[in-house]
């Protein structure tokens, strides 16, 4: 089985276009407020009090995460992002909607992960995550047998684990590798289940431009045995 740190390197742009000065100014001023500190993790250390803990893996503009964090008001949820036009999209989010449960790390996950508590969280989401589809590449995704098996040690049991693509190849690799994990029991009943998102899953912009581009969506959840 691989290990976590065997992705450690974080691959891809750190920074798109330039930051408008307001935008500069938002991250200069709002994320050390929201920023995921050093040192060992837990909800109390998060946001002052226990409560249900959710992580989102590449949240991308954070259109998700921050609908996640107005559905549940009473969770704490934590975004990972090392792309810096991704987290002040998310501040964006924070500022404007008023959310007081949400908390950035821009950097790997896996650092995060890493000092969160064995069985601390209740649920995780790796959505449209980069395929890297050329074969020699397959060592750069997330979706490998050393991160899914750290993702379910800090599930609890009966935690849920979502994942979402537009990609054919990352699907059938996906499919392969959490297929293959003790850890894990895929919730499906029928192709509606994987073929049509639920209700409470707020749509990213990528797939709004995947479906824009006729490209099919696949939705997977997984419960944590």
């Amino acid at each position: 089985m691989n290990d976590p740190t065997t992705i450690r390197r974080l691959y891809g742009r750190r920074q798109g276009h330039a930051l408008r000065q307001g935008q500069a100014e938002l991250v200069e001023r709002l994320l050390p407020e929201v920023g995921v500190p050093e040192g060992p993790l837990d909800a109390v250390r998060l946001f002052g009090d226990e409560r249900p803990l959710a992580l989102e893996i590449g949240f991308g503009a954070g259109e998700h995460l921050a609908g996640q964090a107005a559905l549940h008001p009473g969770h704490g949820f934590i975004g990972c992002e090392p792309f810096l036009n991704g987290v002040v999209g998310a501040l964006g989010h924070i500022e404007r909607d008023g959310l007081t449960n949400v908390r950035l790390h821009m950097g790997d996950a896996l650092d995060v992960l890493e000092r969160l508590p064995d069985g601390g969280l209740d649920m995780a989401w790796l959505l449209h995550p980069d395929p890297w589809p050329k074969a020699r590449h397959a060592k750069r995704r997330f979706m490998n047998d050393g991160p899914i098996a750290l993702i379910a040690r800090k599930l609890r049991p009966g935690g849920r684990f979502r994942f979402g693509t537009d990609h054919p190849v990352y699907c059938r690799w996906a499919m392969m590798v959490m297929g293959r994990s003790p850890d894990f029991e895929w919730q499906v009943e029928s192709k509606a289940d994987f073929l049509t998102r639920p209700a409470d899953w707020p749509q990213t912009r990528y797939e709004a431009k995947a479906r824009r581009l006729g490209h099919e969506v696949w939705y997977f959840e997984y419960l944590r045995r």
